[in-house]
């Protein structure tokens, strides 16, 4: 018998009834309802979150936030309402808890009294966190949970966005103030620099007249004192003056008292000089005519009178001297009492003098005292207008580095305008913007899922034919017939049966779910190579081990469930399963699955079809070996069928 009609013999008994060719139907079925309701249920779970019952307790009480009047539970409740992210429900406490335990909710987010406060907290000296609680039921269901939890981070970052926004902008609006404020200093710090110069070059000035004025008023200190002792010694010598010009003005009185005496007499004696001398011509007159009338002739009165002429010369030269000597003790008279009356003024002068010198002494005294004074005063200064200096010479120095600080803080801050600001604030509160590229995508959360329970759907379907399938035909069997034949006849049958359940099942996810294949034709002959290597497989447990090893193919199918990697990755397994997973071919499916539907890396797909390949030609000869065995020996299991199939 040849292989063909091995098969047809087969199909033959398959559909020999009507309910054979129901139940042949109903196990073709079975991957494409598996595969397909499941993927179909599971299609875009995450876009239909809008359906799940959510309530939202609000207790919230506001409060002062950035100086205004918020309540921010609210706020965050009017953004949720309008939002389709959950079917959102705003309830009491009460009605929360009520409807979380009837599965009326899937879970509960309650923003506490305190919420607003808490936010608003951050800018105290005490801040703290804002609180949202989520609560959940693992008893409406289990995934609830990990979905309440995201969205619960979903309106904790809403929340942060917003008051991180508003605060940034605050923040920013502040460090423009006070960018203006720095402008405002640094312009006034550059005025304090330039006036510091000014002041620097008038204390430097001061330092130089200071010193000046030190020198000068040590030099002056040394002439004062030396002027208090001089005007001592002129006090005492005006004092001598004083009585010694007095003296003199007693006896220059006394002296002008007794030239007033010879003064007077002077004048008697000139008078009479003057009267004698004024007589003589008559007297020679009279002379004369008494001698002539005496008889005398005139040549003897001539002889007469020319001896009588010389007395009257030295009478008259007498009389000239008496008239200067009258004269000068005239003047002498007047001398005199100029004498007098000038040294009664030098002695009224000489004691104003004594009282000037005194007051002299007294005043140089205190021009000593003040000099002295005027001294230290004026190295007092000198010193001090040298630190003067030398501080002004610091604060210019440190008034410069405050420019400069000024202006570098200035020129840190940058110069916006509102839009910018509002930009930034906007990108303070969201300062990371996830940019994601994928080599491949899958198109949505069911087609991420279908390379798997394609793999798995694969199995169950050979699976669920080898139930009424007959591994070998034990008619071929009993007559000798070659063993690969029978083996080959044995293994197409359910592969071919198999590739018609591939068939359905690609239709289905490519037409009824619309998931969209990179390499449409690769992934159907991939499915259709993964079917034909599961009827190798399950094929070798029948022959070996008849229903024992129909049952392992389903022990099998439950070890690749979990070691595929098709939900998780496999890194998560433990070590044990982990290590299947490089064994056991439906993680090779999954593998060469994603790169085909996704249009990934084509290179791995050989690799993965190489294993494939070793494990459907390991079946079919495994198998061969065993219809081998069964040609030449016979067992009780041959003979009595096992109890359980």
């Amino acid at each position: 018998m040849k292989i063909p009609q091995m098969i047809t013999a087969e199909l033959r008994r398959l559909t020999s009834t009507r309910m054979s060719v129901i139940a042949l139907i109903a196990l073709l079925a079975v991957p494409i309802l598996y595969g397909g309701l499941y993927l179909w249920a599971n299609q875009d779970p995450y876009g239909n979150l809008s359906s799940v019952p959510v309530a939202l307790v609000v207790n919230d009480q506001g409060a002062e936030v950035n100086g205004a009047e918020r309540n921010l539970g609210d706020e965050a409740a009017d953004q949720l309402l309008d939002s389709d992210t959950f079917e959102w429900h705003r309830v009491s406490t009460e009605q929360a808890d009520q409807g979380l335990q009837r599965g009326d909710f899937d879970f509960v987010v309650t923003l506490p009294s305190d919420f607003t406060d808490a936010v608003a907290s951050l800018s105290s000296d005490s801040p703290r966190q804002a609180d949202i609680e989520l609560r959940t039921n693992d008893a409406n269901n289990y995934l609830a949970s990990t979905i309440g939890t995201q969205a619960v981070a979903r309106i904790q970052a809403s929340v942060a966005q917003k008051v991180v926004d508003e605060a940034g902008l605050t923040l920013l609006d502040a460090l423009h103030t006070i960018r203006v404020q720095l402008v405002d200093a640094t312009t006034g710090a550059t005025q304090l620099v330039d006036g510091l110069g000014t002041a620097k070059n008038g204390s430097s000035q001061l330092v130089s007249g200071s010193t000046q004025l030190a020198d000068g008023s040590a030099q002056l200190a040394d002439g004062t004192a030396q002027l208090s002792a001089g005007a001592a010694q002129l006090k005492d010598g005006t004092a001598q003056l004083r009585d010694g010009s007095a003296r003199v003005a007693d006896g220059a009185q006394q002296v002008a008292g007794g030239v007033d005496r010879i003064d007077a007499a002077a004048r008697q004696v000139g008078s009479i000089a003057g009267d004698a001398a004024a007589q003589l011509p008559q007297a020679r007159s009279d002379i004369a005519k008494a001698l002539t009338d005496a008889g005398l002739d005139k040549a003897r009165v001539n002889e007469i009178l020319s001896r009588l002429d010389p007395v009257g010369d030295r009478l008259q030269s007498a009389n000239t001297r008496v008239q200067d000597t009258v004269a000068q003790i005239n003047q002498l008279d007047d001398g005199a009492r100029q004498v007098a009356s000038g040294s009664a003024t030098v002695a009224a002068g000489a004691a104003s003098a004594a009282d000037g010198a005194s007051a002299l002494a007294d005043g140089a005294a205190s021009a000593a005292s003040g000099a002295s004074q005027l001294r230290d005063g004026s190295a007092q200064l000198r010193d001090g207008a040298t630190q003067l200096d030398d501080g002004i010479g610091q604060l210019s120095t440190g008034a410069t580095q405050l420019r400069d600080g000024l202006a570098a803080g200035v020129d840190q801050i940058p110069d916006s305008d509102d839009a910018t600001r509002q930009a930034q604030a906007a990108a303070i509160s969201d300062p990371v913007a996830v940019g994601t590229s994928s080599v491949t995508k899958a198109q949505n959360y069911g087609a991420g899922l279908a390379p798997f329970f394609a793999a798995l759907a694969g199995w169950i379907g050979i699976y669920a034919l080898f139930l009424i399938v007959k591994p070998v035909s034990k008619r071929a069997i009993t007559a000798l017939r070659s063993p690969i034949r029978v083996t080959l006849a044995g293994w197409l049958t359910p592969a071919g049966l198999g590739a018609l359940q591939m068939v359905g099942l690609f239709t289905v996810l490519a037409i009824a779910l619309q998931f969209s294949f990179a390499n449409p034709w690769a992934a159907l002959g991939i499915l259709l190579f993964a079917s034909a290597t599961y009827a190798a497989i399950v094929l070798a447990l029948n022959v070996w081990l008849g229903s024992v090893g129909q049952f392992l193919g389903l022990v099998l199918m439950v070890l690749q469930l979990v070691t595929a990697g098709g939900t998780f990755p496999w890194q998560t397994l433990p070590a044990p399963l982990a290590a299947l997973h490089h064994v056991l071919p439906m993680g090779y499916v999954v593998d060469a699955m994603r790169q085909v539907m996704y249009g990934g890396d084509l290179t791995r797909v050989g690799p993965d079809l190489l294993v494939l390949g070793a494990w459907m030609v390991g079946g079919v000869l495994l198998a061969a070996i065993g219809v081998t065995r069964m040609t030449h020996h016979r067992t009780l299991r041959d003979l009595q069928p096992s109890l359980i199939g």
